[in-house]
């Protein structure tokens, strides 16, 4: 059960049953679904995923100091005549990885959605409940991007609120509805480590409006602020909206061509795709969600 001293939080735990593994994915309903597809017109498409180089695995723990990072590490298992094939390792919550979070990624207090305890979820040999099985058949719905950044980056440090989205939604002549997937562009690289600049990130006012309109997904170029907005409260995104309102989260994407391409069609909704690799059991995995207009 969810902690009674913060009922003021939104929560669904047991809005749909104590076996359910979707949450709010529960909102994408067929008739959103085929409203989604009516937004596609023009064939014009974006990924909102980074693009990602691997690093070769047979130079770590080596590798110069000049070599940049990567979520991805890459062992070249055979190379003979006309055939290559490679084995790769993949860090799933790695911020330089455009990775949609399984509701069992996070849990509230030590239960994780919507009432299992954490430990006969969370095994050694694998997650067993609230994990990538819940959405490997991938998610369809309708995309609206709320593009903060249209003139410059946000200001560090900045808590994006309820009215930062709403006059978003009137700039861009476009609404958020039930069963929607929530795109939010700050303007700043996924990177977490940025020395000296606090991020800006979405707060939890943010996450309670996102809640009254029905999001069934949110996905930025940034989440929840580093360091955190309020250090002595729950993290809205992770903390709040994953583990409380159950809705899945698709970190670290990156925005700027979808950006580029909404602005140049004057539309800010679409058909958005995430098609994870249908594997079972993760706690989260890459994505490259795909809009289409």
């Amino acid at each position: 059960m969810a902690d009674p001293t913060d009922l003021d939080l939104p929560d669904n735990w047991g809005r749909w049953g104590s076996d359910d593994e979707l949450g709010t994915l529960n909102l994408i309903t067929d008739d959103v679904r085929a409203k989604a597809a009516a937004e596609v017109r023009t064939g014009r498409w974006a990924s909102l995923a980074q693009p990602i180089t691997p690093n070769p695995m047979i130079s770590s723990p080596f590798a110069a100091t000049t070599v940049d990072v990567s979520p991805v590490q890459q062992l070249m298992s055979h190379t003979g005549v006309g055939v290559a094939a490679d084995l790769m390792l993949v860090t799933n919550h790695h911020a330089k990885s455009t990775h949609i979070d399984a509701l069992a990624h996070w849990s509230t207090g030590n239960e994780v959605y919507p009432g299992r305890p954490r430990d006969e979820v969370v095994t050694a040999a694998g997650v067993t409940f609230g994990s990538t099985t819940a959405f490997a058949a991938g998610i369809v719905t309708r995309g609206v991007l709320l593009d903060l950044a249209v003139e410059e980056p946000l200001p560090s440090g900045h808590a994006v609120t309820s009215r930062d989205l709403e006059d978003a939604e009137r700039r861009q002549g476009v609404e958020v509805r039930s069963g929607d997937a929530l795109v939010v562009r700050f303007g700043w690289p996924a990177d977490p480590l940025l020395p000296g600049r606090p991020t800006p990130g979405i707060s939890l006012d943010a996450v309670r409006w996102m809640h009254r309109r029905g999001v069934a997904l949110y996905t930025g170029d940034r989440g929840d602020a580093y360091p955190a907005l309020d250090p002595d409260g729950p993290s809205p995104l992770h903390g709040v909206a994953l583990g409380r309102m159950a809705m899945p989260l698709i970190d670290g994407s990156q925005l700027d061509d979808l950006a580029a391409l909404c602005a140049e069609l004057k539309r800010y909704s679409f058909l958005l795709t995430v098609g994870p690799p249908r594997i079972h059991g993760l706690t989260g995995v890459t994505v490259n969600p795909i809009a289409v207009f």
